[in-house]
């Protein structure tokens, strides 16, 4: 008898049935609503694609529905900031936490715009292209890493390097980090590479050797015309009549709202400084367990971003452990905990974690599965193990810092490995019941998440639960 059959009937299906009347199907909540797609009409997300997130339409639908007024709201995994700014609308204090510095980019970005003077930016759009005529030697250079070595034609990295030397002599920030944008937003257009699923493909054009079958993007687009597009694109964007403009937002008065307040960092070491009962609401997406390694996917921005080598590697371990090259960080948080005081608190994440069936039995059957060879990679048992644990820590603090009667929203999907499926909703929500928070319901879309054509093909056509969960802090 083997390990699957002697968990039958399975801890996954006890935690199920304990919490089935929790799960309701949302069909209000599709899944543009709960990704970035209904964003592309919004400032910033119209003119960078981040796949990444979900939709301002659903933050400012659960903090409508689930509250009287506005309070701090939190962001732990900020993204590109649609939680605080979205927050911001609606006259919340907003707070985020991101490490990654692509999204803490597009976040300083969007709070460069408001009370940007416009004029003054489009005037100095018009000098550009007479100063990059007069530059001959320019100061600032990409340095690339590996993975994006020759990305762009010689002549454009020549001009992008004179056009960043060219923003960095700009004296007014606001119009410099916008400028600078407006680059960062067509690096994929005016390259070799495209961003596919999560890696860099390459063109065959590139000076790089390929295997396989030649891959065309199309269109390789030289800077100037890009550019000039993308800064035509804001200034149309940013100079709205404000009655009528997408973006009549920023023709308010910054002192009409309260500013975001950005960390850039790991939630792991941000959320323990909080005090306690310190927000009203969260509103979070963590990275999915999927091992997607957003380091490789935004590997571009990053080196624009003068991320070098051994940055993009500490970032890529430092994020949560969604990616098989994630280590595990149990000793870096009892290291943590100890440095602050707090190495009870390192006990009970860990005790409640260790108490969880379904966790324990997620994890004997990878491990099985794996010595059985039918996982496409042995790291997967670590990195969901980790994953799990990180998470653990992040709901115990979150409960922790959530007055009582606030609420947490979490948007997650469930993942499969070896045809297992792993009920990411059920299994973190019981980490925040034992945190004291009460599971008020678990949205499912109607529509599921298909598993991979691999999965497909060896354990059939099967659809995992895409979730929001909606937890209120007891």
């Amino acid at each position: 008898m083997t390990l699957t059959e002697e968990l039958i009937p399975t801890e996954r299906r006890l935690l199920f049935n304990k919490l089935a009347d929790r799960l309701e199907t949302a069909y209000n909540l599709s899944r543009k609503v709960v990704s970035f797609q209904a964003n592309k009409d919004e400032p910033v997300y119209r003119w960078f694609k981040y796949k990444e997130g979900f939709s301002s339409a659903l933050v400012k639908y659960f903090l409508t529905e689930y509250s009287i007024e506005p309070g701090k709201l939190l962001d732990p995994f900020a993204g590109t900031g649609t939680t605080l700014f979205a927050g911001q609308e609606l006259g919340w204090q907003t707070y985020g936490i991101e490490l990654l510095p692509v999204g803490v980019f597009v976040m300083r970005t969007r709070e460069a715009l408001n009370g940007i003077d416009t004029d003054k930016f489009v005037a100095t759009t018009k000098e550009i292209w007479i100063e990059l005529a007069r530059m001959d030697e320019y100061d600032i250079h990409i340095k690339h890493i590996t993975i994006t070595n020759d990305a762009f034609p010689d002549e454009t990295e020549v001009l992008l390097n004179k056009y960043l030397t060219y923003c960095s002599t700009v004296r007014d920030e606001k119009i410099q980090t916008v400028l600078r944008f407006a680059a960062f937003s067509v690096l994929e257009e005016i390259s070799y590479t495209r961003k596919d699923g999560q890696y860099l493909r390459w063109d065959y054009r590139s000076k790089r050797n390929l295997p396989g079958k030649p891959f065309d993007i199309g269109k390789i687009y030289p800077l100037e015309e890009a550019l000039k597009r993308k800064l035509s694109q804001i200034i149309s964007d940013i100079s709205g009549n404000a009655t009528d403009s997408l973006f009549a937002q920023f023709a308010e008065q910054p002192s009409m709202r309260h500013p975001a307040h950005i960390t850039e960092g790991s939630c792991l070491e941000v959320l323990p400084a909080f005090e306690d009962k310190f927000f009203d609401f969260i509103i979070t997406s963590p990275p999915y367990c999927n091992r997607y390694d957003y380091t490789r996917t935004y590997a571009l921005e990053l080196v624009f971003l003068g991320q070098d080598s051994n940055q993009v590697r500490n970032l890529r371990q430092s994020m949560l452990s969604c990616t098989v090259e994630n280590k595990e960080k149990r000793e870096y948080l009892s290291q943590l905990y100890t440095s602050i005081g707090r190495h009870e608190s390192f006990e009970e994440v860990m005790g409640a974690y260790a108490s969880c069936a379904a966790m324990t039995e997620v994890n004997a059957i990878l491990d099985e599965l794996n010595m059985l060879n039918k996982l496409n990679n042995n790291n997967i048992p670590r990195m969901v193990k980790n994953y799990f644990l990180e998470l653990c820590f992040v709901i115990y603090e979150m409960a922790r810092i959530t007055i009582s009667g606030g609420y947490c929203v979490m948007v997650n999907d469930n993942v499969r490995y070896g045809g297992e499926e792993i009920p990411v909703d059920l299994i973190l929500s019981e980490f925040a019941e034992i945190f004291g928070f009460h599971i008020n319901k678990i949205f499912v879309l109607p529509k599921g998440k298909g598993n991979s054509s691999q999965q497909m093909g060896n354990y059939g056509r099967t659809e995992v639960r895409k979730c929001v969960y909606v937890w209120q802090k007891r």
